[in-house]
């Protein structure tokens, strides 16, 4: 019987030896393929950068021209500032850019926002239960009503003196 034990045991260690192989040949190959994927996007960006440096470099010599060469250079250090900030803008999610918000005609008044000060009957969403009600004035709060006698202070032990 310990024979057979010793004869699990060992294909059970070759089968893992096996699937821990097969685990890491696919990793490495796509491993690689990732790589070399990273390496053509960190070059587009390069050749980028440098064609946007002699796209800089033309306006800026277009412009010197009929222009002081320190005129010329501060007007298309501007353009790419209006540039970066325009990409950073399209970049960003914002509030303004949101869905349009709907009109009165497409929601009755009341089903999604407070009107006159008073919560609508039901929740936004039309769904469950409606808002439940509030007292006009704070249970065992100073200055806002009468202290019922069951009411005891926050801070106070909670146990009763027998």
């Amino acid at each position: 019987m310990d024979h057979l034990e010793h004869l699990d045991k060992d294909l059970v260690d070759e089968l893992a030896q096996v699937a821990r192989e097969t685990v890491r040949d696919e990793l490495r190959e796509q491993t690689r393929k990732q790589r070399r994927t990273a390496t053509l996007y960190a070059a587009s960006g390069a050749v980028a950068l440098y064609a946007g440096a002699a796209l800089a470099l033309a306006l800026g010599l277009a412009l010197a021209l009929g222009l002081p060469g320190w005129a010329a250079a501060l007007i298309t250090a501007a353009v790419l500032g209006v540039a970066a900030y325009v990409l950073r803008s399209m970049a960003r999610p914002s509030a303004t850019r949101t869905a349009p918000t709907p009109t009165s005609e497409a929601t009755p008044a009341g089903h999604d926002r407070v009107i006159g000060g008073t919560a609508p009957a039901a929740p936004p969403s039309g769904l469950g239960m409606p808002y439940p009600p509030v007292p006009p004035n704070a249970p065992g709060v100073p200055g806002t009503g009468t202290a019922r006698p069951g009411d005891a202070d926050p801070g106070a032990p909670h146990h009763r003196a027998l």
